[in-house]
């Protein structure tokens, strides 16, 4: 499956999303928590992490967020491709006690072989991948035969007037944000996964997914 940019492209846009997470790394935690109990709501970073089975490769881990609250049978891997963010995730697994191998690499590149993973997993991060259908592709390259995807995200709106703000602020010039109107559940149909479980909220401005590698 190809990607949507020219490797040239993709670089340029790592760069400035690179540059942007190293100056927000310090504060992110506070910003997060901020815009999902007032907007994106609660319980679905859990939903994510309780489905996750087996070697796990969490893609855009972030500040580790999510590495509390993942079960103790499984073996996670870290990918992200900010060195400042990950310094962050590095602390929290330390001080959680919880063994997380960590790496700095890029999503549209994912520096393992075929079938390593049993489940790939990755929150609010679709909508900043600079080349979404390049990343759903290596996603799904690195899982097994049967193995998961577990996908979070802030969507386009079910909700005619959301949307239509969401699409006005995407065209704001010099816009340096998130894609507002993206659904990275197309995009994992299209890769030809299974879709096992779906669900929206917040007038549809949120999806979590769970999907299957044939």
């Amino acid at each position: 499956m190809g990607g949507s940019l020219s490797p040239s492209e993709r670089d340029e846009a790592n760069a400035r999303w690179r540059r942007r997470y190293a100056a927000d790394a310090a504060t992110y935690d506070r910003s997060a928590d901020r815009w999902e109990r007032r907007l994106f709501g609660t319980g679905h970073r859990e939903w994510i992490a309780g489905r996750a089975r087996g070697r796990t490769l969490e893609v855009a881990i972030g500040t580790g967020l999510n590495i509390p609250l993942y079960g103790p049978e499984v073996r996670l891997t870290g990918l992200e491709l900010t060195p400042e963010m990950l310094a962050i995730a590095r602390r929290r697994a330390a001080d959680l006690g919880r063994r997380v191998a960590f790496c700095e690499g890029d999503a549209h590149a994912l520096p393992f072989g075929d079938g390593t993973f049993d489940t790939v997993v990755s929150t609010y991060a679709m909508c900043s991948v600079p080349d979404l259908p390049l990343t759903i592709a290596e996603m799904r390259r690195v899982l097994v035969p049967g193995g998961r995807l577990l996908l979070l995200d802030h969507v386009r709106s079910t909700v005619a007037p959301v949307f239509w703000l969401q699409r006005l602020a995407e065209r704001r010039p010099n816009r340096e944000s998130d894609e507002l109107t993206r659904r990275p559940l197309d995009d994992v149909v299209a890769a030809g996964f299974t879709l096992e479980e779906s669900g929206r909220f917040r007038a549809g401005v949120v999806e979590r997914l769970c999907a299957v590698k044939p």
